[in-house]
């Protein structure tokens, strides 16, 4: 292997530091430790972060309420009853001998039963029904009566003619709902992903910064025992002696700050993992990938076709013109329609309640005309037409917005791959001068301020490289997200969600 690749490479693995300090021997003796790299950590926040299993009950909720809608649409089956009812009370009654108004004790007791069922019909927006009850009364005092009355059965229809249909509104709006809610939970999940990356790289950042610093510290030390030596036989200035010491006590301190800022971005990520606070996260940083080539109009169709955003803005059109079309149809005639038929018997005991039933018949037609109402039917429309408008600007500049947001990020991801390459490059060289420029101070050949210089340096490329690696997955997940399709495999995340809720839940 290149030795200039190896040394890079040691430069970037993230090993648990065994010389951390005598302040840290405590707590690393109580540390779980755990390797993980990009992928597996994704797993693990979709998997038992909290927010992942948040945005999963945020998906059931959606999906019981649309089993509720699907169940409305079945015949409903109810039974109600009054099992018992006693009363016992002093009413008015008119006395028809002396043509007057008496005052009389009256005590009853009663009993109902009644069951129905109910079918809703989408089209038409009515209710067809089936029902059948039973009553019992009995009554006490100076004479005792008992009576029961039936409805075997009566078939009924109900129907608004006029009015507000709000089931073929439900029909046009619940399926959209639920289509959003499973897609959203992608990309919530997309989300998840996106957020564990970039407490992977905070922490790979740190841990560089970290790894940097102790070598930093080597190094210096080394430097200042050396200058020692050379400013004994005069061969350096005192003033360079003091720049080689301050050197030294300055990557001490940085070495301390880093390794607290180490600290948290461990803690953060492991906490965002559900993990225990204390363990001790390595990571394996991902290497090159693989160049994926995105075309913007692809991303751009398939954001327009999986987004939940779209469904999102879709939805509130439909539920704004649903609001406009009742608020329309409340202020005008309102006819409703009610016939059935059935049979209907009453009698002195159980049996005889069944016996020849007389045939019972209803039909009802009624209607409501708003003829004064000061202005507030047109109030109402003219709020619910202004809302409308409202809400089809507003979806139109979310499209916008999240067109621009899939645009920009496509071209950042497809530029960031180049920028790997460039950061990998300026790394391997920025080693190569270091070390050179160690060896040229080692032999006397180069000033402290080269060698600051060039360590400096080589910082700067290791922190750019990591950032570039960073921006590529950030810019990766993110598109994921916007859009619910893996480029790399080619692969529709929708599709793969579908498959995963049948064996999951």
């Amino acid at each position: 292997m290149n030795f200039h690749i190896m040394m890079r490479r040691n430069f970037l693995r993230f090993a648990i530091c065994l010389n951390l300090g005598c302040v840290f021997v405590p707590f690393l003796f109580a540390q779980t430790k755990i390797v993980l790299d990009l992928q597996r950590t994704i797993e693990l926040a979709n998997d038992s972060s909290l927010e992942a299993f948040r945005v999963r009950n945020l998906y059931l909720s959606g999906y019981w309420e649309y089993r509720t809608y699907k169940a409305n649409r079945l015949p409903s089956i109810t039974l109600n009853a009054t099992p018992a009812e006693y009363n016992r009370a002093i009413t008015q009654r008119y006395d028809s001998e002396n043509d007057v108004d008496v005052y009389r004790s009256q005590q009853s007791y009663f009993a109902y039963g009644n069951l129905s069922v109910k079918q809703n019909l989408d089209w038409t927006g009515g209710t067809f029904y089936v029902n059948s009850n039973l009553s019992y009364i009995r009554s006490f005092g100076a004479t005792d009566a008992t009576q029961f009355t039936s409805v075997p059965l009566r078939i009924g229809y109900s129907q608004s003619l006029l009015g507000y249909n709000a089931f073929k509104w439900e029909k046009r709006i619940e399926p959209l709902k639920y289509e959003k809610v499973k897609k959203q939970l992608i990309y919530n999940m997309e989300a998840v992903s996106e957020q564990a990356t970039t407490y992977f790289f905070a922490l790979a950042m740190a841990d560089a910064k970290y790894k940097l610093a102790q070598d930093i510290v080597a190094s210096s030390d080394t430097l200042y025992r050396m200058g020692m030596q050379r400013h004994k036989i005069a061969a350096i200035s005192q003033a360079d002696l003091l720049t080689l010491k301050l050197d030294l006590v300055n990557a001490r301190n940085t070495l301390q700050n880093i390794a607290i800022s180490r600290k948290r971005a461990m803690f953060a990520l492991a906490s965002y993992l559900g993990m225990d606070k204390n363990t001790e996260i390595q990571l394996d940083l991902p290497g090159r990938p693989h160049e994926i080539s995105i075309m913007v109009d692809k991303a751009l169709n398939l954001a327009k076709e999986n987004n939940p955003s779209f469904l999102e803005w879709k939805q509130n059109v439909l539920e704004a013109q649903q609001a406009l079309d009742k608020a329309k149809k409340e202020s005008r005639l309102n006819a409703s329609f009610d016939a059935s038929v059935g049979y209907n018997q009453v009698a002195d005991n159980l049996s005889d309640a069944y016996r020849r039933p007389m045939q019972q018949e209803l039909v009802s037609v009624s209607f409501s005309i708003p003829l004064l109402d000061w202005g507030v039917s047109k109030g109402k429309r003219n709020m619910a037409h202004n809302n409308l408008e409202v809400v089809k600007t507003s979806s139109r500049q979310g499209e916008l917005t999240l067109e621009e947001e899939v645009i920009m990020t496509v071209n950042d991801f497809n530029i960031q791959q180049s920028l790997i390459a460039s950061a990998e490059e300026a790394l391997d060289l920025s080693i190569l001068a270091y070390n050179e420029t160690r060896q040229r101070f080692v032999i006397g050949k180069t000033d402290i301020n080269s060698l600051t210089l060039s360590l400096n340096r080589q910082q700067e490329a290791q922190q750019n490289y990591i950032s570039a690696l960073q921006n590529y997955w950030l810019n990766y997940y993110k598109i994921r997200k916007l859009t619910l399709h893996d480029f790399a495999s080619g692969f529709s995340l929708s599709e793969k969600f579908d498959y995963n809720l049948n064996s999951r839940w």
